[in-house]
């Protein structure tokens, strides 16, 4: 499969090589081509695709292992689960699958996985599954990509807190028919010749007042 191809996919699942595109995928099948790809960079980006694909409500763990071809792959595989279920730990992120493989780890895996863990907990660089790894990158990664739905809620709600916040501000300074023609300029929609005419007359000169500098320092001093 051709790389650009794989990376097409796996920005459906938030880890930006390209633009996301719109088609249908196997998210079970591309995340077996990101183990078989044996590419280092796609290994490390790894534990939070699987995150991120742990959200859908078709995922089965077990169908990532039917996709893939041979043995070697199935043992990286198996690594590269305990390398994202330690950074899962790390980061206090789980989920029902993850808390099931994790019960059902034997003795030797959970020796593993907490050594997993030290890496993480002392920013380590360390050798796992024939690569090697950086701890802090890897957990860099995480916390920009992993697409929790606390982290969408609170963008969410901070874009709404934002959008309020502007919107009285603007009602200091404009009226209701003043803030109409801003959304109108911003939106490129057209005025009429009489909103151009009070647009030019009475709201471009606040906007100018607004965008000088030297009264923006003067209102931080006011305020100090």
């Amino acid at each position: 499969m051709k790389m650009e191809n794989l990376e097409q996919k796996l920005s459906q699942l938030g880890f930006p090589f390209l633009e996301a595109q719109s088609q249908e995928f196997d998210v079970h099948k591309t995340l077996a081509q990101v183990v078989e790809s044996h590419e280092a960079r796609y290994w490390e980006a790894l534990p939070v695709l699987l995150a991120n694909a742990s959200q859908r409500t078709d995922f089965d763990l077990n169908k990532v292992s039917r996709w893939l071809t041979d043995e070697k792959s199935k043992e990286y595989w198996r690594a590269l689960l305990l390398l994202s279920a330690s950074l899962c730990e790390h980061e206090n992120v789980y989920f029902d699958w993850l808390k099931r493989w994790l019960d059902g780890l034997n003795a030797q895996d959970k020796e593993e996985l907490k050594k997993l863990r030290n890496y993480f907990a002392q920013n380590e660089n360390f050798h796992w599954a024939d690569r090697e790894f950086n701890a802090e990158r890897l957990k860099n990664l995480f916390e920009r990509y992993y697409q929790s739905p606390l982290k969408k809620n609170w963008l969410e709600s901070q874009a709404k807190q934002d959008e309020l916040s502007l919107e009285y501000y603007l009602s200091q300074l404009f009226s209701p028919k003043q803030k109409e023609l801003l959304r109108k300029k911003l939106s490129g929609e057209k005025f009429t010749k009489t909103e151009r005419e009070y647009f030019s007359r009475a709201v471009k000169k606040k906007v100018l007042a607004l965008a000088n500098p030297e009264l923006h320092r003067l209102a931080q001093r006011l305020l100090e």
